[in-house]
Order: structure tokens, then sequence, then C-alpha cells
């Protein structure tokens, strides 16, 4: 009864703050290279490095609008000389995030396209004479129809193929638009002007012209490292990486696109699945109403448009960096005072000084 009667009172009591000097080398020189690391820790590594006092928000939303422009002459044994603008070679025409431009191509059953050697490495297309190939055969895991002929410079089997002139210096419109919903910012890849005919004459540029978002095809693959013409024989893959890191303490002038550019279709041990082709079907119907078709093998370079970003901005709500170095600080002196208190010789003196009872009644 009696200690129930002390807790009961106990609780009852105010207590406050009383700070007590403690006049030991050995401890303050602890307390302070304490402080000193607490402060190299946050300002060095929490605030420069890693900007610990900034809200971060990678949840993008993003939108990506392409284009291309440009048109190539053919000329068909089926349908003569024939222009092909963009909505013929590239898949889709209506612009995507991935499209597809087509650069060599195999149509069956009865075009004539034109004479080639196949390949030397292909070794269904090697032959020693003509009865090797076959007219009409298709080359296996080759690059075209045989027409019976044996060409003995290559010692390889002629074939029926096409291969499409696309020039390097055709174009792509690339239009991204990104927003991040938590800090309501938003921003376009291309150059806010009110100068009409600033997208018909700038081509992209990493200095120059860093906002026009026009890229020469050539450029594209040049910049990933590869030929355009070697690469068009049978196609390959590009990987376009647009990277959005943007610090909103800065000027909005500051945050600003990164492109870089990646071949996806080979790596740099084995080369031997690299390119990239598919093919495809075209349904027609004959004077007596039956249909037929045309199967087409295409190959091309597939581009893949990838978009990632971060944004970060000064925390305005949570802790502050003061109410962080305060927290940190006040768990230093903590343990210093558990240091005096239960391991040193002088504990007892220390608790003495340290707590103190008073007792007073109000008049």
């Amino acid at each position: 009864a009696h200690w129930t009667t002390s807790f009961f009172f106990s609780v009852l009591n105010y207590k406050t703050e009383k700070y007590v000097i403690a006049e030991n080398k050995r401890i303050g020189v602890l307390f302070r290279l304490y402080q000193l690391a607490v402060l190299g820790y946050i300002i060095g590594w929490v605030f420069v490095v890693k900007k610990g006092y900034q809200e971060r928000e990678e949840v993008l939303q993003t939108s990506v609008i392409t284009k291309l422009k440009g048109v190539t002459l053919i000329n068909s044994s089926e349908i003569g000389l024939h222009l092909w603008s963009a909505e013929d070679y590239v898949i889709p025409p209506n612009g995507e995030q991935v499209f597809f431009i087509v650069t060599n191509y195999i149509e069956t059953p009865n075009q004539r396209l034109g004479f080639c050697a196949e390949s030397s490495k292909v070794p269904n297309g090697q032959c020693l004479s003509d009865d090797d190939c076959v007219e009409g055969e298709t080359v296996i895991a080759g690059n075209g129809i045989k027409t019976g002929s044996c060409l003995n410079s290559t010692g390889t089997c002629e074939i029926h193929a096409w291969t499409l002139e696309i020039s390097e210096n055709f174009t792509v419109y690339i239009k991204n638009f990104i927003r991040f919903p938590k800090f309501e910012f938003s921003k376009s890849n291309v150059l806010d002007t009110s100068d009409g005919s600033y997208l018909k004459r700038c081509s992209y540029d990493r200095e120059r012209h860093p906002y026009c978002p026009i890229f020469r095809v050539g450029d594209l693959v040049s910049w990933a490292g590869h030929d355009f013409q070697e690469m068009a024989v049978k196609g390959g893959s590009i990987g376009i990486h647009i990277q959005w890191k943007c610090d909103l303490d800065k000027d909005y002038s500051q945050c600003n696109p990164q492109y870089s550019f990646t071949r996806l279709d080979m790596n740099l041990n084995n080369s031997v699945t690299s390119g990239y082709n598919f093919r495809y079907a075209r349904y027609y119907k004959d004077q007596n109403g039956e249909t037929y078709r045309t199967l087409y093998k295409v190959y091309g370079i597939r581009f893949d448009i990838m978009i990632n970003g971060q944004v970060q901005q000064l925390s305005t709500g949570g802790e502050n960096p003061v109410d962080i170095i305060i927290y940190f600080f006040f768990q230093g002196a903590f343990a210093c005072d558990m240091i005096l208190l239960y391991m040193m010789n002088t504990s007892s003196l220390y608790r003495e000084r340290k707590f103190e009872i008073i007792n007073f009644r109000f008049d």
C-alpha cells in the first residue's frame, strides 16, 4: 500500500531539465568527436551527396509521338516504278513508342525483284552447279528465292530479293511529354517557341539544338556505334533512352532530357543471333473472286523508345535538416549521460548533481 501511494504521488511530480557541467576531458572529447562525426555524415553524405533534404519522385507519366519522313523509289517487275513513302516502309505507320523501318524484303511467290548472290555464310545457299539451285526454292535461313543459277564467282546460288534504298538522311520526329504528378511538374523535349518554322529546319544537336526532336535515322544508328547500311541488310534493334533527372530547386531551364543510344539485338560475345525480321501477308482477289496472297519477309531496323526519370525538390513537410541535426545531437548527449551515470567510478556523485529533489509548497 505504501508503494502504491508513493507511485501515485510520484506521478504527480513535475520534472524539469537541469544542466550539469561534467569536467571530464575524456567524456568531453568523446562527445565532441561524436558531434563531428554526426555533422560530417549529415552534411557530407546525407545533404551533399544524397541530398536527403529533398523529396523525390520516380512515378513518371509519359507519352511519345513519332513520325518519320522520307521517300524512296523502287522498280518492281510487277508494278514498275513505285514511290514508297513512310506509310509504306514504317510499321506501324501512325507512329508509336516502338516503330520498325523496312530496309530489305523478300516477296513470294511471283515478284521478280532483282538478282544477287546469296550470302556465303548461308549453308543452303552454297552450290557447285545449277542443279544445287532449284528455281523457285526458298533458301533455308537465307535471304531470297533461288533462280536456278549457281554463281561461280561466289559459289552461291543467285536469288530474287529486294533492298530498299532507305536513306540515312530520312528523319524521325520524336516528341516526348513527361509529368511528375506529385510535384505537378511537366515538360516536353520540344522547344517552346513561337517560331513556326523551327521544327522544319532544325536537327537535333546535343549542344546547339538539345530541344529539337528531329533526328537523322543514320545518326541514331551511328550513335549506337554501328553503320546504317550494314545493319540494313539483316536488320537490327536500336534502343533510344530518354532520361529526365530534374532538381526543382534549380531553374526550370536546368531540367533537360538526356539521350543515349544502344543496339539491343546483339552483344559483344555473340552476334550470330543479331538482326531483325518478320513475315506478313497481303491478300488480293483475282478476276474470278478467288483470294490469293503475297507473302513478305521483311528485314529492317526496330527502334524502341524508353523513358525514365526522377525529380527532387526541397522537402516542405516532415522533418527538416535542423530537426535531424538536433535529434542526433541529443542522441550524443544521451550516450554520454549513460556513461557518466552507470560506467564511471564517480557515477553516484554525477547522479546526485544531475537529479535534485526539491520539496516546497505554494502559500
